[in-house]
């Protein structure tokens, strides 16, 4: 392919994104299961088409696309829920690649438990994007948003994990399981302690993460440092990436300037945009490639090979929940769950949220890279078992979740009524914010104290004006949400009509600054900055009732 056809191919890969994600706003449709559906229809066309490749997806898409959710997720909100992420991320993709690989020994003709594992780990972890960006649309509780976060986050690395050891067994003489455990345990223990040296080794660079561009360049590098050194080292490197996020996220605020965490956000927003939107159109484009290898099986053995695959992904996840959510409550916290009447957080789910949960689970192109890495061979030369099959039996698990459940996930959690209180949620902000204004108005007093100069006097006096005027906006908000009924935000009429002209009185220096410009009365570096300026002051300005 030459270097004009694939500049073409990135170019319509980026305007069909573009355009689905127009589509999507204005339909309320899943922009992963319309590119989905995008990519199929460019596979049957006529002309170039673009095979997955499946080490360049996990060394080059799938660090920075973990690296990203890790760092906007909650490590102490995951704490908080460790047990019931650690039974989604790593015991139900256990014992989701297990049923598979039963299942394919059992059922399917020729087949053996090594490769129906091997394929099971391949389709046990679930992708969340699609879930989450229809999550946050619908307003999904917290609670549900950090764990299918954190489920996506760890279940990947035990994916991977579970699938080199099937493939060796595979490969060589069976499948052991003492040997899997022990290699399993090793490559995650090492993919942690990887994840960490990453994130502390990154914390001497915070002087030079206090500058935007050098702070951008640090966290674009950071994902691939992780992944590389815990392939180097022969551990989990997408636990290590995970790991490294996590840690880096949460003491993001103590380490950078507020600069460089606005110019790094909107970096990390544009590369998820991008790689979400080509990975998507790419699992689209693999229908060929899986479609071709199929004429060597007899009909009923890929009907029975589909339908285990699928019956698995659909079947085990809702079951495994209500199994582990119905447990004894003494069970819940021996297993890190925590009692209500102990006065603390109690992470038992209801019967809606496990139905929401267990619609959640998507399968995406980690599946698909996943399978792709099957070698051709075993080490005897002889071709890897039923190797085609495998990749059709994933692809059509990836298909069928992502644009079945992807399309109908958001009237499921209307029709349950499964949505945030958002009227809390504001309050609780409401409540930060006055919190936050207090502690600035106490360290004036503490600096008015202190030995200073008529000129420290009026400063002084200008920001506790400014602040007091905040802090008194801020009750008036709270004494608002609090008597909101039903979780939704209440409207204020004042509220609103002060948010609305403060706009429009930044969009008239905005008109003003331009007449300038065109006038040639102010440089367009002059107009750069004075734009940036009013930019920080809009985004400063809150969304409806938060």
């Amino acid at each position: 392919m030459s270097a004009e056809t694939m500049l073409l191919l990135v170019l319509g890969a980026v305007a069909v994104i573009v355009g689905i994600r127009w589509v999507a706003d204005h339909t309320g449709l899943p922009a992963a299961a319309l590119l989905t559906l995008a990519g199929i229809g460019y596979a049957l066309l006529p002309g170039p088409n673009v095979t997955l490749d499946p080490h360049l997806v996990l060394t080059l898409v799938l660090p920075p696309l973990l690296y990203s959710a890790a760092l906007d997720s909650s490590l102490t909100a995951i704490r908080r829920n460790l047990r019931t992420v650690v039974s989604l991320s790593v015991l139900l993709v256990l014992v989701t690649a297990v049923l598979v690989g039963i299942g394919f020994e059992l059922f399917v003709t020729g087949a053996t438990l090594a490769a129906g594992i091997a394929l099971g780990a391949a389709v046990a972890p679930p992708d969340p994007v699609a879930a989450l960006s229809v999550g946050r649309k619908v307003g999904l509780p917290p609670k549900l948003i950090t764990l299918i976060q954190g489920e996506g986050l760890l279940n990947d690395a035990t994916a991977l994990t579970l699938l080199t050891v099937a493939v060796a067994a595979a490969q060589g003489d069976g499948f052991s399981t003492p040997a899997a455990i022990g290699d399993f345990v090793v490559a995650a223990a090492g993919g942690v302690a990887a994840g960490l040296v990453v994130a502390y080794g990154v914390r001497p660079l915070r002087r030079l993460r206090r500058d935007p561009l050098s702070s951008n360049a640090i966290s674009l590098a950071t994902p691939f440092v992780a992944y590389l050194l815990g392939e180097a080292v022969h551990v989990s490197g997408v636990l290590a990436v995970v790991v490294a996020g996590l840690v880096i996220g949460h003491n993001t605020p103590y380490w950078t300037s507020g600069a460089s965490r606005l110019q790094t956000d909107a970096v990390w927003r544009l590369v998820d945009f991008l790689l979400e939107g080509v990975v998507f159109l790419l699992i689209g484009q693999q229908l060929p490639t899986v479609i071709r290898g199929l004429g060597q099986y007899e009909t009923s053995t890929v009907v029975t090979a589909a339908a285990t695959t699928i019956g698995c992904v659909l079947l085990v996840r809702p079951l495994w929940m209500l199994l582990t959510e119905s447990l004894p409550r003494s069970m819940h916290s021996r297993l890190g769950g925590q009692d209500l009447d102990g006065g603390r957080f109690s992470d038992r789910l209801s019967l809606r949220e496990i139905v929401v949960l267990s619609w959640a689970g998507t399968r995406g192109v980690i599946s698909l890279a996943a399978i792709f890495t099957l070698p051709l061979v075993t080490d005897s030369g002889a071709p890897f078992p039923d190797r085609d099959l495998l990749l059709f039996c994933a692809f059509l698990a990836v298909l069928v979740t992502l644009v079945g459940q992807g399309l109908t996930f958001a009237p499921l959690v209307r029709a349950l009524g499964c949505r945030a209180d958002q009227a809390d949620e504001a309050r609780l902000r409401n409540q930060a914010r006055i919190a936050a204004a207090e502690a600035g108005l106490a360290r004036l007093d503490t600096m008015q104290s202190e030995e200073h100069d008529d000129v420290d006097d009026r400063a002084i006096a200008t920001l506790r004006a400014q602040l007091t005027h905040r802090l008194d906006r801020y009750r008036v908000r709270l004494d608002v949400l609090e008597t909101a009924e039903g979780g939704d935000i209440p409207l204020s009429p004042t509220y609103e009509a002060a948010l609305r002209l403060r706009r429009a009185v930044i969009a008239a220096q905005r008109e003003e600054l331009l007449r300038w410009r065109d006038g040639a009365r102010l440089p367009d570096e002059g107009l750069r900055i004075l734009e940036r300026e009013l930019d920080h002051e809009e985004g400063l300005l809150p969304a409806r009732g938060r």
